[in-house]
């Protein structure tokens, strides 16, 4: 593990979803204990999606923005809300030049699938829609996230799809969280890695689907074709139960004739650009910025 990651392990709150309400206030307070982004650059603006029910959704708005994305956070279906996903959409929208769509989509247990999916694609449907008076391009309208989010994010790119939706430019899939069976290698031997452990990742699919089996709009690497959907960039850390379902997701992209950068970020392991001050994380969160300006870009 990289070194300047691992003196920080023993400060992660512990991997336990058995109460999700406690897990989330471990991670409002983890969020809030964490420095201030600087937001000098840009608008920030809450909105509600008109839904059902209604979406929040929080709009970051750097100065001359290119392009928009919409913006999902992790916490395993269970935790993270717009307070929590602050500082990252904060990053996202400096580090890329685009305007941001923070989405509080709806959380499991207490809404199961598909009440996420659902609030994303009203959200992305709503964004297309209003793009001239959001100031963007139709045609330049992405969709991304960590972990669950990126699932999320991956699951709505197959909906868009297949119902001739809103087009999507690219997908920014960061960790993502894609695949309830957990017959991976790394699912399997990633059993006790710090923040996500086999046990933390098979209680947020129990949370998210309940007694329900998994679909391909809940669990992507279920989906049997992923021709036709958009150009995707995707990050895997190396200590983490999800490598190898993202690393997999990528390659069957590919064989699907869909364009695809693949990052593994060697010595790292789920969340743990959550350290900032890490060089790797660094250089993880300008990768990301990097990666949507150019896919975003005319």
């Amino acid at each position: 593990m990289d070194p300047e990651l691992e003196a920080f392990v023993p400060l992660f709150p512990p991997a336990d979803l058995t109460d999700p309400v406690t897990a989330r206030d471990n991670l409002a307070k983890l969020a809030a204990a964490a420095s201030a982004p600087d937001t000098a650059d840009m608008e920030i603006e809450d909105r509600t999606v008109p839904a059902d029910p209604d979406v929040p959704v929080r709009i970051y708005r750097p100065r001359q923005a290119q392009g928009a994305i919409v913006w999902l956070h992790g916490g395993g279906f269970v935790m993270g809300d717009l307070d929590t996903e602050h500082p990252w959409a904060t990053r996202v929208a400096t580090g890329a030049g685009t305007v941001v769509i923070s989405v509080g989509y709806r959380r499991a247990p207490e809404h199961r699938f598909p009440a996420a999916l659902n609030d994303v694609y009203a959200v992305l449907t709503w964004v297309a829609e209003h793009a001239a008076e959001l100031g963007v391009d139709p045609a330049r309208i992405a969709v991304g996230g960590h972990s669950a989010g990126a699932g999320l994010a991956a699951a709505v790119a197959l909906r868009a799809r297949d119902e001739q939706g809103p087009p999507i430019r690219f997908q920014l899939l960061n960790q993502p969280e894609l695949d309830d069976r957990q017959e991976t290698w790394s699912a399997r031997n990633f059993t006790d890695t710090p923040w996500m452990t086999r046990d933390k990742l098979a209680m947020t699919w129990r949370h998210y689907l309940g007694s329900a089996p998994a679909t391909p709009y809940a669990a992507p690497a279920r989906a049997t074709d992923l021709s036709g959907l958009p150009p995707a960039y995707i990050a895997t850390a190396e200590f983490d139960p999800l490598r190898d379902e993202g690393i997999d997701y990528a390659l069957r992209l590919l064989q699907a004739g869909v364009s695809v950068e693949l990052h593994q970020w060697p010595g790292t392991f789920h969340g743990s650009q959550a350290i900032p001050s890490a060089e790797v994380s660094q250089r993880q969160i300008t990768e990301l910025g990097t990666a949507l300006r150019r896919a975003l870009a005319e």
